[in-house]
C-alpha cells in the first residue's frame, strides 16, 4: 500500500485551510485583478498590504495581497479548533524539531508560523475576526463570484514524504496516484474540511506552490469569467481549461495573475467526510486522472510555480515528471 493509515486522532484539530499571503510587485494592479476580475472582496487595505475574503466567508481574509520586491508565495494559513489545540500543535511542531514564531498577525489573535520538514512555511491560528455575511448581499457577486478558498497544490520533492507527515497532523488522502508496484507516490489529495482536499502534492521540484484555488457556484460562472478576461486585458492570462479533472471530478479554470501566481477557479467535487472512506488510486498511465476532458495542458502547468519565501529548492526524488494535478 502507498498510502499511510489515516490518523483519526490526531494531536491537534486541523479545523480547514483557511488562507495564504501572496508577495507581489505591484499592488495596485493585483488588487484590480483579485477585486475587479476575480470577485473577491476588500476588507481592509493599507498602502503595504490589501485584505480580500470570498463572498461566503465570515472570517476575516483569505488572502492577503504584500507589496514586495519579487512575486512569492508566502505562509499558508491553517484554523485550529482552538486555543488549546493551538498550543498543543505549538508543542508538537516543537518537538519535531520544525521552527515555532508566535508572531502579531493582524486581525487574528495568537498565532504562530512554522516550516513543514521540505520548507513550506505554515501559519497556524485559532481566532481571526470575525465580519458579519455578505453571501445574499448579491449586488456584490461580482467576477467568477468566489465563494470560499478550496486548496492548496504544492510541487513537493519527495510526496511520500510529504504525505506521511501531513498525515501525521490528521489530513485524510482522498485521491492519488502511485507507481505500478506501489513503491512510490507521484501525487497525492489530503483533506481536513471534508471536500477532496485542502492540500495536494505533486512530484516536481520544489516546495513550490502549484496553485490556490477558489470555489465558485457553477461552471457558468467559469464561462462568464473567460468572457470578462478576454476583454478587460487578461486573455493571456487564461493557462488552461475550462475542463473537468479526473481526480477530483472538479470543473476547472487555471488562470494567472499579474506576478505569474496560478489561480484554479474549482467547483464540483464531492463530500469526504467519512472517516473509513477508501482513497481513490489512478494508475500513472492514465490520462483521464488530470484531464477527464479538455484541451492538453501547456507545459507551463506542469513546469512553473510560486517559490516560497526562504525555501530551498531540492530536485524531485522522482526523476522523472508526470502530469501534475487538479
Amino acid at each position: 500500500m502507498s498510502i499511510p493509515k489515516s490518523v483519526l486522532y490526531p494531536p491537534f484539530n486541523i479545523v480547514r485551510l483557511s488562507h495564504i499571503v501572496l508577495t507581489v510587485t505591484n499592488l495596485k494592479a493585483s488588487r484590480a485583478f483579485y477585486v475587479d476580475t476575480l470577485g473577491l472582496q476588500v476588507t481592509a487595505e493599507d498602502s503595504k498590504r490589501v485584505y480580500l475574503r470570498a463572498l461566503e466567508e465570515r472570517g476575516h481574509h483569505c488572502v492577503i495581497l504584500e507589496q514586495g520586491d519579487h512575486g512569492v508565495a508566502n505562509e499558508l494559513g491553517f484554523k485550529i479548533f482552538d486555543e488549546e489545540h493551538l498550543d498543543r500543535a505549538a508543542k508538537h511542531f516543537e518537538t519535531q524539531g520544525l521552527p515555532v514564531q508566535w508572531i502579531d498577525a493582524p486581525h487574528q489573535r495568537r498565532t504562530f508560523r512554522t516550516r513543514d520538514p521540505q520548507g513550506i512555511p505554515l501559519e497556524f491560528y485559532a481566532t481571526m475576526d470575525r465580519l458579519a455575511p455578505i453571501h445574499q448581499k448579491y449586488t456584490l457577486y461580482k467576477g467568477v463570484k468566489p465563494l470560499r478558498i478550496d486548496h492548496f497544490n504544492c510541487f513537493s520533492p519527495d510526496v511520500r514524504a510529504s504525505v506521511e507527515f501531513y498525515n501525521t497532523l490528521g489530513f485524510r488522502v482522498t485521491e492519488y496516484t502511485d507507481s505500478e508496484d506501489g513503491s512510490e507516490l507521484w501525487a497525492a489529495w489530503m483533506h481536513r474540511k471534508g471536500g477532496v482536499h485542502d492540500i495536494a502534492f505533486t512530484n516536481g521540484l520544489g516546495p513550490r506552490l502549484h496553485h490556490v484555488a477558489f470555489w465558485v457556484p457553477t461552471p457558468l460562472n467559469i464561462v462568464d469569467l473567460l468572457d470578462l478576461m478576454s476583454t478587460t486585458g487578461y486573455v493571456n492570462n487564461i493557462e488552461r481549461g475550462p475542463g473537468r479533472h479526473g481526480i477530483s471530478n472538479a470543473f476547472f479554470l487555471y488562470v494567472r495573475d499579474p506576478d505569474g501566481h496560478r489561480i484554479e477557479i474549482y467547483c464540483s467535487d464531492y463530500q469526504t467526510v467519512d472517516p473509513d472512506l477508501e482513497p481513490i488510486r489512478w494508475d500513472l498511465k492514465d490520462p483521464q486522472r488530470q484531464t477527464l476532458w479538455g484541451a492538453p495542458a501547456p507545459r507551463s502547468w506542469f513546469e512553473e510555480g510560486s517559490t516560497f519565501r526562504g525555501a530551498e529548492l531540492r530536485a524531485s526524488k522522482l526523476k522523472s515528471t508526470p502530469i501534475v494535478a487538479p
